[in-house]
């Protein structure tokens, strides 16, 4: 039985993930996304946004991923959730070291771009 807007789609246990942190430690969330931005890595998010809007959009034509793009967004507005979504190959990067994360999205990789914050959040949480 469907339980959420996304279960069909591929990243629907990290997405799960996610915002289960981002609501029990929006605090944590919030550190995380501060600790991330710098001169170069906003440079890098507003490509990865506009390159996930973008694959959202065209994601749109399916039911499941546009009920998960609005699920998400009113959940939690979380860029993550969004890649997650967008990228069905990027799960794996939430379990990366956010350096590795920060270069891959440096080096345009926009999947990692949007989930460096993410990374950063969860590294935490296993400290």
């Amino acid at each position: 039985m469907k339980q959420t807007a996304w279960d069909d789609l591929p990243n629907a246990k990290h997405i799960d993930r996610v915002l289960a942190d981002l609501k029990k430690n929006p605090d944590k969330w919030y550190d995380a996304r501060s600790d991330a931005r710098s001169a170069v890595w906003s440079a890098a998010w507003n490509a990865a946004m506009d390159a996930t809007y973008s694959a959202a959009m065209d994601a749109a034509w399916n039911a499941a991923r546009d009920a998960a793009y609005s699920a998400a967004m009113d959940a939690a507005s979380d860029a993550a959730s969004l890649a997650l979504i967008a990228y069905d190959d990027c799960a794996y990067l939430l379990d990366e070291k956010p350096e590795y994360v920060q270069i891959l999205g440096l080096l345009g990789n926009h999947a990692a771009s949007l989930l460096y914050p993410a990374c950063i959040a969860l590294q935490k949480e296993m400290a």
